[in-house]
């Protein structure tokens, strides 16, 4: 309880005796007056009026979920998945599920345990990402798998919460997304056995924007930090992520928590889902709360190992991607390269990293003697630590974020870009596919500068560098400049490549035998710089 503040039982009882037996009859008959328990029978405890929805047993909470269902599973990689809940279906062996989940945990934890007793028949997912059981089952053709876009995915389940049917958004014009003929299920020999729909495209103030409906489910499965007895709930750090939306998105919320408080004990403005939402509360007994990715700094006395080859050309390209930071931009950095150079940001700059499972002002990973935070995660899954100021928030809200145009800068990596700009970096049909996670939302946003490292071939000697991607896009004519380990590239969308840096000992002829597009040379062509 906090301070200053009188149970409204208490209030009741002080104005019951304040009246007689006529005033009371007269103030229930016009509806005056608040409940009275002594004289209706019903309780004004707020856990009594809750008691029927908590729950002691999770397999209890889940029991009545059938087969053919459609559930939405909160979680971002292993943080914040409803680990209890999924384990109960587990035991109540339900088939045919359809999962909307961001991904699907990994081979032996989380979803993944579902996958593997082929509990789930579709997944609505934007990220394969390291499952290999995920994956083997969507190639091979025993599972269904609908590949969204990260944020449109969240603003589906968000607008379906909300009671927006459908609504346009740019990411994925130019796309399997758009255009439809993308696999989510394949025939044992490879072919094609369910392709997604084509999307209708209307064009707003200059742009081309697709249609995308709403998702809703059936059942939504939440993990949360604590409840209290009136059904409010909270979340910690990053491990608001999907659950956020999804708790409004169901027609029965069923949410885990690690511990269930006393009402009052969160002040009213720091709850982030009120009880309306909520249908079910399970107190969670045990939770793993197992690490993906446990990344910390090593200990500065430890000896350096000695550097690769690759790790020397990797670290090129790093240092050279480190100079686009400039002081107080706001910026998104994917998996890989682009976070490495986040290392190397200029200590007389202040940049703001942004990621999209729900961190502003995230920095390098803690030093292994720091507590690493499982609620703290980046969206490589990786565990970091934040800036004074920083903030946490659901997926939604950071896609509004990189959506709306409010992020300055996005680098990532890719498999090919094309002389004009088009990126593909996240499906090679029939043999590889992880997902475009956040990445066709973050190169469709206006007035973003997007940067691609990459290494300059691939194996083999291939061209990444092309006239035309042949891979699926992530986005159409959406990248600004490119850097390599040997050259530095501007992207115009009309007139091509202009090679504006190169590599220390490599001429311009030297590049244009690695690149499968012709390109302009910069007269101002310089040294490639590193910080």
């Amino acid at each position: 309880m906090l301070p200053g503040r009188v149970p409204i039982q208490a209030v009741q009882d002080r104005l019951l005796a304040t009246l007689t037996l006529a005033e009371k009859v007269v103030c229930l008959t016009v509806g005056l007056f608040l409940c009275v328990p002594q004289m209706c029978g019903c309780s004004f405890s707020t856990s009594s009026q809750r008691k029927s929805q908590f729950y002691t047993d999770p397999t209890e909470a889940v029991k009545d979920i059938p087969s053919g269902a459609t559930i939405l599973v909160g979680g971002f990689g292993l943080c914040g998945i409803p680990e209890n809940l999924i384990n109960s279906l587990l035991k109540t062996g339900v088939k045919s599920l359809t999962a909307v989940s961001n991904n699907a945990g990994v081979d032996n934890f989380g979803l993944g345990l579902l996958l593997q007793t082929k509990q789930i028949k579709r997944m609505i997912s934007s990220y394969v990402g390291e499952n290999v059981e995920f994956e083997r089952q969507y190639l091979s053709g025993e599972l269904e798998v609908e590949l969204t876009p990260q944020g449109t995915l969240a603003e589906r389940i968000r607008a379906g919460g909300a009671g927006v049917p459908a609504f346009f958004t740019a990411t994925g014009y130019g796309t399997l997304i758009q255009e439809g003929g993308s696999p989510i299920k394949y025939n044992k020999d490879g072919t094609i056995a369910i392709a997604s729909e084509q999307r209708e495209v209307r064009e707003f103030n200059g742009r081309h924007y697709i249609m995308e409906k709403a998702i809703t489910g059936d059942f939504a499965l939440v993990k949360a930090w604590k409840a209290d007895k009136a059904g409010n709930i909270v979340f910690r750090k990053t491990a608001r992520n999907f659950n956020q939306p999804m708790c409004k998105a169901a027609k029965v919320t069923i949410v885990e928590v690690e511990e269930v408080v006393d009402v009052g004990t969160f002040s009213e403005e720091d709850i982030h889902i009120p009880s309306i939402y909520i249908h079910r509360i399970i107190k969670g007994d045990c939770y793993e709360k197992r690490i993906e990715r446990r990344t910390v700094q090593k200990d500065l006395a430890e000896k350096p190992k000695p550097k690769k080859d690759s790790d020397i050309l990797r670290e090129r390209i790093i240092r050279r991607a480190a100079l686009e930071f400039e002081d107080g931009m706001y910026a998104n950095l994917g998996i890989g390269i682009p976070m490495l150079a986040s290392n190397f940001i200029q200590p007389d700059i202040t940049v703001h990293l942004q990621s999209e499972n729900g961190i502003l002002g995230l920095v390098k990973p803690s030093f292994e003697s720091i507590y690493v935070d499982i609620s703290c995660v980046c969206a490589g899954k990786e565990t970091v630590t934040v800036l004074p100021g920083a903030s946490y928030f659901s997926s939604d809200e950071s896609f509004a974020m990189i959506r709306g145009g409010h992020i300055n800068l996005t680098m990532l990596g890719a498999m090919q870009v094309s002389k004009t700009g088009d990126l593909a970096n996240w499906m090679i049909p029939g043999k590889m596919v992880k997902g475009m996670g956040g990445a066709m939302d973050l190169v469709a946003s206006a007035g973003t500068k997007v940067v691609v490292t990459m290494e300059h071939s691939a194996k083999g000697g291939k061209f990444k560098i092309l006239d035309t991607c042949n891979l699926p896009l992530t986005g159409k004519q959406c990248v600004d400049r490119i850097i390599t380990e040997k050259a530095v590239f501007d992207v115009d969308k009309t007139k091509g490549l202009t090679l504006i840096e190169v590599w220390e000992g490599l001429t311009p002829e030297d590049i244009k035998t690695c690149t499968g597009a012709h390109f302009e040379v910069s007269p101002t062509l310089r040294p490639m710089q590193q910080v």
